[in-house]
């Protein structure tokens, strides 16, 4: 693993987790931090660019390779099949299928079932969240790389929220659900020698439940999301561009940058 990647979170240890990367060929896909207690990756952290997008849904649900299946839920044979009041749990995608519809290698892999974890549907999975999700692909600059990092959280750091548990139809396992889910975003600007010279971050952050509204509504800054996490986000950006890109909240911001 690189560690200059600048959408790559500080790294941590924990005997439940499990770090890798997937590539296509020689091309990165994504870098995720799966923990094996919650059958959840806690961030999936990529860059994103214009060449990986455009192409068509191809679904090829499938448990992740590199680990053993009694470490994943089944959820490659159906999904979730647990009510939730009038919806669903839905197979909630960390990194979209989308992001990668135009690589078929990159997109097989945004389909394990370590990238998927249970996500309200209705007025969450197909509404606002899926809109925050086109939105971030219109951000792509024209001649760089738009970086992500998209994750979940079960409590706030220091908080005692209650988790939900379900039984998917197709596994013994009782899976926790995410009380939180979150995405943090980068653009940079470089100079001549391609080094950074300043930046502008942006966060997302939502409860596992029905909205109406705008993604929008819910901009914060990544400041607040690492605060709310414990996760340090893009700590390759040069210390004094990444204190001060971090502050922002305004979305309107981030898209002028």
């Amino acid at each position: 693993m690189n560690r200059g990647w600048l959408e790559l979170p500080a790294q941590v240890s924990g005997s439940n987790h499990f770090v890798n990367t997937y590539y296509a060929g020689k091309d990165r896909n994504y870098t995720h931090l799966y923990d094996k207690s919650t059958f959840a990756s806690l961030w999936t952290a990529y860059p994103l660019y214009s060449s990986t997008i455009g192409g068509t849904r191809e679904e090829s649900w499938a448990p992740n390779p590199s680990l053993k299946e009694s470490e994943q839920i089944n959820i490659w044979e159906g999904s979730y099949g647990v009510n939730y009041g009038s919806t669903i749990y839905a197979r909630g995608h960390l990194m979209p299928d989308a992001d990668r519809s135009n690589n078929a290698t990159m997109q097989e892999q945004t389909y394990y079932a370590t990238n998927l974890v249970p996500q309200v549907q209705d007025g969450f999975n197909g509404g606002v969240w899926n809109s925050l999700e086109s939105a971030v692909r219109s951000e792509i600059p024209s001649s760089d790389t738009l970086y992500v990092v998209t994750g979940v959280a079960f409590r706030k750091v220091g908080g005692s929220e209650n988790i939900t548990y379900i039984k998917p139809q197709h596994d013994t396992k009782q899976c926790p659900v995410p009380n939180y889910f979150y995405k943090v975003l980068l653009k940079v600007k470089r100079n001549s020698n391609k080094a950074v010279i300043s930046a502008s971050t942006v966060g997302f952050w939502f409860e596992n439940k029905q909205y109406s509204g705008s993604y929008s509504s819910f901009a914060v800054s990544v400041d607040q999301i690492e605060q709310w996490t414990g996760f340090d986000f893009f700590v390759n950006l040069p210390d004094s561009i990444e204190a001060s890109a971090e502050t922002n909240t305004s979305w309107s911001s981030f898209q002028s940058f």
